[in-house]
């Protein structure tokens, strides 16, 4: 599912324009990017939880040239889905 089959199934299920739902999706994205960037988590009971989780610096290998390079320490993402979510899948 792409953004634009998002908004139609969401805007279907509320009774809300596509502009409207287009509005709430794009609201969503943001105050969760804006929480994420503020190193707050988000949970969403029964969907799932997102946080912001740091990576260590390491050593790593270049699989083509088989040389040990070094991987600077980042921030990932970690999404954890929730009861709901994966009962809902099975």
């Amino acid at each position: 599912m792409n953004k634009k089959q998002l908004i139609a199934a969401m805007a279907e299920k509320t009774g809300m324009t596509l502009t409207d739902a287009g509005k709430a999706l794009n609201a969503f994205v943001e105050a969760v990017g804006e929480a994420l960037q503020a190193g707050d988590g988000v949970q969403l009971p029964g969907f799932g939880s997102l946080k912001v989780k740091e990576r260590a610096a390491r050593e790593g290998i270049n699989p083509a040239t088989k040389e040990k390079i070094w991987i600077e320490a980042k921030k990932t993402i970690k999404f954890k889905a929730g009861k709901g979510l994966e009962e809902s899948i099975q």
